[in-house]
């Protein structure tokens, strides 16, 4: 990957968590303008190779859900962790994340579209039928769970991060993770053909991810060390190299002095030029 990183860093795209949720934007200006429209954009493989190729990348910019409040918090929440996972990770591999996440959605609605052709063939055999179905089926085929492995991602690099679930409990992430895992299972069993191929599709970029790289487990404890090591750097950096153990004058006090170790002291003493060989030695 990072062959890749080297060769393809430079078009990575900033802040893509933004950008996907202003594409939310437009979408719900369009669905409070005429909602119905939205169903030219979806990610219907039927209508794609009958020339309706725009559709390819206009299914980002429907909505997961309708417009509330809730949403708006939503949409908030899944911004931050996105931008967090961008600065832990890095743009380039936050982007590969998200946009493999797309490319894997849509070959899952091309592959479930060869799936019902394969065995239930007979109730599509009729032109109007099939579009009737692959524009009702298209509809699991969006950003939401996208969305959601973005939520798993976060829990899996941030598993000991607490959030405040209702704004009241504190849960940490990695529980959190789990359950958003078992509500997923849960899905797959009891929905139907569309929404299965969805949920795997959308994440396979999750699985893939992190069984072909390597993994970044990042713990409060962690980011707190690091944040004091930068701070000890920092200090550090600020300390003068140089300082005489008679006056205490230093090279920042007087960069013409010239500064020297004595070797009978017992220590690390170091003494000016003015002192190095007028010093009572240290026994």
């Amino acid at each position: 990957m990072s062959k890749f990183e080297k060769k393809f860093g430079k078009y990575a795209i900033q802040n893509l968590t933004l950008i996907i949720i202003m594409c939310y934007v437009v979408g719900y200006i369009i669905w409070l303008i005429n909602g119905s429209f939205l169903n030219y954009l979806t990610l219907d493989p039927y209508q794609i190779l009958h020339g309706q190729v725009w559709r390819l990348v206009t299914w980002v910019i429907v909505p997961p859900g309708s417009f509330d409040l809730f949403t708006i918090i939503m949409l908030y929440f899944y911004y931050s962790l996105g931008t967090a996972l961008e600065r832990t990770w890095g743009t380039y591999r936050y982007n590969v994340y998200i946009l493999s996440g797309m490319l894997f959605t849509v070959l899952g609605s091309f592959l479930c579209m060869g799936y019902l052709y394969l065995f239930a063939g007979e109730s599509l055999a009729v032109a109007e039928s099939a579009a009737r179905v692959f524009a009702w089926g298209s509809q699991a085929f969006s950003t939401y769970y996208i969305n959601l492995s973005i939520f798993l991602a976060f829990a899996a690099t941030y598993p000991d991060m607490q959030v405040l679930l209702m704004f009241v409990i504190p849960v940490k992430m990695k529980w959190m993770g789990i359950l958003d895992a078992v509500l997923m299972v849960f899905s797959f069993i009891s929905g139907e053909t569309f929404t299965r191929f969805a949920i795997v599709a959308s994440l396979l970029n999750f699985i893939v991810f992190y069984l072909t790289s390597r993994r970044v487990i990042v713990s409060p404890k962690q980011m707190k060390r690091r944040a004091e090591f930068k701070q000890q750097v920092r200090r550090s950096a600020a300390v003068t190299k140089h300082k005489c153990a008679i006056c205490g004058r230093t090279d920042e006090d007087d960069s013409t002095l010239e500064f020297r170790f004595c070797s009978k002291c017992n220590g690390n003493y170091e003494y000016c030029q003015n002192h190095l060989f007028t010093h009572e030695h240290v026994k």
